[in-house]
């Protein structure tokens, strides 16, 4: 079952009765439902590629690691997403009255595709920032090697970091974790073209 359209506003509550019955993702933005667009090889393979980096890292530690469809609720914007990869601080804090909708994410890495680039950087970025736990946010391009990473240095202060080389590190800041960009962008195969527009 996928979600109609049938009208232009929705209560957060009737997008979740939608969504929980729905066989694809959708987001949900201050009224509007919006398809989540799927992803490329290359996008599932940095998402693999980090995740698995940070399960392993973060073994027996007090943090756990979503991926793709576990669902944020950003009470302050009204929104509902599937970050690609959050990583969240035990214990879980979960939305009003749910028990699939978690609120309290330390790290949120998106990978950017050419249709949801603008959208991750500006509008979506504003939101997470709102969260108060959400303290680090990672841009990875998947078309090229090149990742932005933002950390949280104080009340409305980032800092931004940029990585474009195969033999530099990722230094997490939110939780105790390095990465060479080799090995996020390991099997990514820059030679073919994102099909996802």
């Amino acid at each position: 079952m996928t979600i109609a359209q049938e009208k232009n506003y929705y209560s957060p509550e009737e997008y979740l009765e939608l969504e929980v019955n729905s066989e694809i993702r959708h987001e949900y933005i201050d009224g509007k439902i919006v398809l989540k667009a799927s992803g490329t090889p290359n996008h599932n393979q940095i998402t693999g590629n980090l995740a698995a980096t940070l399960n392993f890292t973060l073994k027996r530690r007090p943090y756990q690691v979503f991926v793709i469809d576990q669902r944020l609720w950003i009470p302050n914007k009204r929104i509902h997403t599937y970050p690609d990869i959050m990583v969240v601080q035990t214990p879980l804090v979960f939305a009003e009255g749910r028990k699939d909708t978690l609120t309290n994410p330390v790290m949120i890495a998106e990978v950017l595709s050419k249709s949801t680039k603008s959208y991750d950087k500006d509008e979506k970025f504003a939101a997470y920032r709102t969260i108060p736990s959400f303290i680090e946010y990672i841009l990875i391009d998947q078309d090229t090697m090149h990742i932005e990473q933002y950390c949280k240095i104080g009340e409305n202060k980032w800092v931004f970091s940029e990585f474009v080389d195969a033999d530099e590190t990722l230094n997490l800041a939110s939780v105790p974790c390095q990465i060479l960009l080799a090995d996020i962008y390991d099997k990514v195969d820059f030679n073919t073209e994102d099909q996802i527009l």
